[in-house]
This record gives C-alpha cells, sequence and structure tokens, in this order.
C-alpha cells in the first residue's frame, strides 16, 4: 500500500520517494509543487490533495517505491510535515532501510537534515538591546530566523532537534558562519561602525567540545573583518551543564580574548545563580518571564528578584540586560530597578539590518546617582537612582 488513509478536511498532500526521476516527473506534471532535497534522505514533493494524488503518480512511479500522506491541518505547523513525511516513509515500505521511523528522536534528525539542505533560505535579523538610561543602541543580539517551507520549525525546536540528534557543534557552527558573514556585510558603514557589538548565541554543548578552542574562534570571526571584542557570546542553556569547571575555563579564555560573555534566560531552567556565579559572566540577561508584567502591582515577587540579580550583577562586575520588554509600565520598573540594559518589542524589533530602537518617552525622569564604570567594555555609564 502506498497511500495512507485519506484524512478528511485535508487540503495539502505530501509526496516522498528516494527516486529523483520520479521526482522530476511529478514536478513538470505539476509545475506549481514544492519540491525539496531531504539531504541524503530523498526528496518531498507537497501539493494540493486535490492534485497530488494517486492516479497521477502510480503511472509516473511504474516500479519505484514511493509513499503518499495526507497533511493534517489540525496539527499545529510546526508538527504537521513532520508527522506527513514520517507517514508517506512508512507507507513506501522503505522506512525500516533507512532508519526512518515514528519515533520523535528520529523525526528530529530529519528535521536537522532538512535545515542543513536549505542554507540559502535561512537568514539573521538584528534586535536592539537598549541602554535603559539614555534610551541609545548599545548592541544588537543576532537572531537566526530559519526558512523551512514544508517543515516549518522555530529555531528552538531546531536547537532541541541538535541536542537530539547529538550534534549541537554543528548547529551551533553552522549558525556561526552564517551570523558571522551577516555582521560583517552590516558592521562597517556607519552610523553602525566597527565598534558596534553583536551577540551570537552559543549552547553549552559546543563550548565544552573537545575540539572548541577559544583562540581558533577568534581567528573564525577575525577571518571575516570582524574583532572578538564586537561579539558577545550569549550561552543559551537547554540541558544543564555537565563540565562547569571545564566550562568556566572555556569562557575565561573568550574573554582574555576579548569577547563579552552572557548567561542567556537568567532565572529560567538551568540558569541558576550558582551557574552565574561559577562563570562569572560580563553580562546577565533576565528571562522575559520574570520581566513580563513586572510594572503590575501585584509583582513583588518580580521585582524582588529582579533587585537581586541587578544586587549580584554589581557584585560580581557584570552588567544586567532586561529581555521581552513590552510596555512602559514594565519598562519604568526596570529602570526605577537600576537594570542596564534592555532588549523587546517596545523599544525594537528584531529586522534584516540594525536599526535603532523606537524613541520612547520616559514615564517620569529618574535622578542621577553616582557613576559607575561598566562590566567588561570600561565604558563609565551614569545610572538612575532608584525611586522606590
Amino acid at each position: 500500500m502506498r497511500f495512507s488513509r485519506a484524512r478528511l478536511g485535508a487540503v495539502e498532500r505530501l509526496l516522498w520517494s528516494r527516486d529523483g526521476r520520479l521526482i522530476s516527473s511529478i514536478a513538470q506534471s505539476l509545475p506549481h509543487a514544492r519540491v525539496m532535497e531531504l539531504a541524503d534522505s530523498g526528496w518531498c514533493v507537497l501539493a494540493g490533495a486535490t492534485e497530488l494524488t494517486e492516479a497521477l503518480v502510480l503511472p509516473l512511479a511504474q516500479a519505484s517505491a514511493y509513499g503518499l500522506a495526507d497533511v493534517d491541518p489540525a496539527l499545529p505547523a510546526s508538527e504537521r510535515y513532520v508527522i506527513a513525511l514520517g507517514n508517506a516513509v512508512q507507507v513506501s515500505g522503505l522506512g525500516d532501510r533507512i532508519g526512518f521511523d515514528e519515533t520523535p528522536e528520529i523525526a528530529k534528525r530529519k528535521v536537522l537534515d532538512y535545515f542543513f539542505a536549505l542554507k540559502e533560505n535561512h537568514h539573521v535579523e538584528f534586535q536592539p538591546i537598549v541602554d535603559l538610561r539614555t534610551m541609545e543602541a548599545h548592541e544588537w543580539e543576532c537572531l537566526f530566523r530559519p526558512h523551512m517551507p514544508m517543515l516549518p520549525q522555530t529555531i528552538s525546536s531546531i536547537v532541541d532537534a541538535a541536542l537530539a540528534a547529538k550534534r549541537p557543534v554543528d548547529f551551533d557552527m553552522f549558525v556561526v558562519e552564517a551570523t558571522l558573514a551577516r555582521i560583517a556585510a552590516v558592521a562597517h558603514p556607519e552610523p553602525i561602525g566597527r565598534h558596534t557589538r553583536f551577540g551570537i548565541n552559543l549552547l553549552p554543548a559546543s563550548l565544552l567540545a573537545p575540539h572548541f578552542e577559544a583562540s581558533a574562534f577568534a581567528d573564525r570571526v577575525r577571518r571575516v573583518g570582524l574583532s572578538p571584542r564586537q561579539i558577545v557570546v550569549e550561552c543559551t542553556e537547554q540541558q544543564a551543564i555537565a563540565d562547569i569547571g571545564r566550562l568556566k575555563k572555556q569562557v575565561r579564555a573568550l574573554r582574555r580574548l576579548g569577547f563579552g560573555f552572557a548567561i542567556d534566560d537568567a532565572g529560567a531552567g538551568y540558569a541558576s545563580f550558582n551557574v552565574i556565579a561559577a562563570l562569572e559572566p560580563s553580562i546577565i540577561k533576565i528571562d522575559r518571564e520574570i520581566v513580563s508584567r513586572i510594572g503590575n502591582k501585584d509583582s513583588d515577587a518580580k521585582k524582588a528578584l529582579v533587585e537581586a540579580f541587578v544586587s549580584f550583577s554589581r557584585r560580581i562586575g557584570a552588567t544586567v540586560v532586561a529581555e521581552g520588554i513590552e510596555n512602559r509600565r514594565d519598562l519604568l520598573a526596570l529602570q526605577e530597578r537600576e537594570v542596564d540594559f534592555g532588549q523587546g518589542f517596545l523599544l525594537g524589533r528584531s529586522s534584516l539590518v540594525p536599526m535603532q530602537p523606537r524613541h520612547i518617552r520616559a514615564g517620569r525622569e529618574l535622578p542621577l546617582a553616582i557613576s559607575t564604570v561598566g562590566a567588561w567594555d570600561g565604558v563609565v555609564r551614569t545610572r538612575a537612582a532608584s525611586s522606590r
């Protein structure tokens, strides 16, 4: 049997085969169909359910193995095509030969293969990180945006796939190469300038890889015409860190070469005070769940937690970035607690080129306090005194 049971309401259908000639014949018969190569795992064709039919495919296939499956529109977009692909491979009868079954681990490996195969599809966006005293851009975080038409995925789901497939280093190096090339393309023209900083995300697993060397990473940055001082390595924790001691050595090596180092999503998951204290980052990025609604009257616990992060950061010589700022009330609450920098839709959305942040009128003027020295760039900045 080559066709899975028809699904009520299906408007799209997916065909999988390893026979390139069959795929070519179908593409000629259906010029509007989407055809995607899945690395070394064959091809997919996606078309309307009324067009991509058994009656069309069977005469073209002759002895070629293939599988047809309906795409379930009731499933989330991030899942429906992966599941349809799994079903199509299974009904082709070749699932056992290519090591493809319906387990989540195998599906994630296929997602990762597809991601790597579409190198030219993806792009990088830049979101400003804003000095909450001057409301000027201090840095831009580089956000890698995957574009996978037949298997739509968020970057988080691809990170999960890389971890499940035990290929975090391959994933990170793929993203880093594309990101550095894009930074090099936008960093030099004014008003961006050669000294502007950019944040790049790396997984702890990559930093802990036996062959990772901070000096080699610095050389890679220099090869595209950038300086390590322009790059902030943001460590995003998806799993518990296996070797804090080794990671600490890698962080120190990066910082000696001029890189900034940020702990991302502080206060969530594994980014605890103990981990932060051990790694001694130059930047602490407070998770958006803590920042969200911090300006509300019933958010005393969140306010206390942010105050603890600010106090903690001062003791270890770090600066604080609040992520996910989406309204003026939250912004003011963060300014009152002397948070150094902010990031979020209120201040500026991500864009294909670095854009200056939105002009935000302060809710009320904050009195000046003494000047203090920034954590890792040596810049003297004036902090706002708390009006609590």
